[in-house]
């Protein structure tokens, strides 16, 4: 039987994404987008337990529509998933759950680039949490150094979020090769899912590794999930 992934995402252009890297594999995708957390975020009233209180009824939602696991490809909605996932009945996998793994194995300097300044704070908190905990699992002898930075690439948000796609591309390759260039000692993490193709279009052309939460998603959900392919 074919397994259903419920995706919920913020914006409709993160869909095609997911579509494209999930084709290889006998799967249904169902999408659920809901921008009003986005629209809403910079109200003065605006607080963490309406996200909380969003996701979690989303979650459940999706979950009660015959999923058998969830996606989450937003970062600010994966900021919460901690607290949340752990009341809904199917798995829950964040976005940048592949990313956190990656890093985990491959201890070093990250910036972590960020467009959407909404996403920094609970994101650079999920992540760092991410990574102490791993080193307490561990329980390793000698400290393993792994140091995040976050960096917005100002004034590219607005592009995406108009549905200028060709011009957010463009705006996000620059800023991550410029990044890239500025810090050669780190590893330059495009950190939200609307920032893949740039990261691809980037290492394409110019041989540096930009890390993105698309690159190791479907190999990461085969594993975690027993995906299989067509």
């Amino acid at each position: 039987m074919m397994m259903t992934i419920g995706c919920f995402h913020a914006h409709y252009s993160n869909i095609a994404l997911i579509e494209e890297a999930l084709a290889p594999y006998e799967v249904e995708l169902v999408h659920y987008v809901d921008p009003g957390l986005d629209r809403l975020k910079h109200d003065a009233d605006f607080c963490e337990a309406v996200t909380h209180e969003k996701v979690s009824q989303t979650l459940q939602w999706i979950a009660h529509c015959h999923a058998d696991a969830i996606l989450v490809t937003c970062t600010l909605f994966a900021a919460v998933l901690e607290q949340e996932a752990q009341h809904v009945p199917v798995p829950v996998i964040g976005i940048d759950d592949p990313l956190l793994q990656e890093m985990q194995q491959n201890p070093g300097k990250y910036i972590l680039a960020f467009t959407n300044p909404a996403t920094i704070e609970g994101t650079m908190v999920r992540v760092n949490l991410a990574l102490q905990q791993d080193d307490e699992d561990e329980q390793r002898h000698e400290a393993v150094t792994i140091k995040t930075e976050a960096v917005l690439i100002p004034g590219t948000f607005e592009l995406i979020m108009r549905g200028e796609k060709e011009g957010y591309l463009t705006a996000v390759s620059t800023g991550l090769q410029q990044l890239a260039e500025q810090f050669p000692d780190n590893t330059v993490v495009a950190a939200q899912l609307s920032m893949a193709p740039a990261a691809a279009r980037v290492t394409a052309d110019t041989g540096i590794t930009i890390y993105s939460p698309l690159a190791r998603l479907a190999a990461y959900l085969e594993k975690k999930l027993s995906l299989k392919r067509c």
